[in-house]
């Protein structure tokens, strides 16, 4: 594994992290609403971002960059921007089953463990 290739991650996911701590808690602050609407943003925002990246790092560009923005962070920013991409090029090959199965499965599946793991905790620990 090419160290340098990790540090470049490493550090996007910092700043990635950062920037999604910062993004969600003002954009919160800035509603009166208990929906969501931090992480809605951050989610919005690095698909915008993803979908951008993905193009301009298709042209000739180091590998490094790369790692840093698109799998450091916007990694660290929203998972959701990597969902959003995966499917857009299931599309775009047109793998419409896999496109729909791969949406289903997780959301569902994901929300699902969510929920048994607060059951669990719950019996665990109350």
């Amino acid at each position: 594994m090419n160290i340098t290739l990790l540090l470049y991650v490493g550090a996007g996911g910092f700043f990635g992290a950062v920037s999604r701590f910062l993004i969600t808690t003002n954009v919160q602050k800035l509603t009166t609403s208990f929906f969501p609407i931090g992480t809605l943003s951050v989610n919005v925002l690095g698909s915008f971002i993803i979908g951008f990246s993905a193009m301009f790092f298709a042209q000739t560009v180091a590998p490094e960059y790369k790692a840093f923005v698109i799998t450091g962070f916007l990694g660290a920013l929203t998972t959701f921007s990597t969902f959003s991409l995966e499917n857009v090029n299931l599309l775009q090959d047109g793998e419409f089953t896999s496109f729909g199965l791969n949406i289903l499965l997780n959301v569902t599946l994901s929300i699902g463990a969510t929920i048994f793991a607060v059951m669990l905790f719950k019996r665990l620990y109350s």
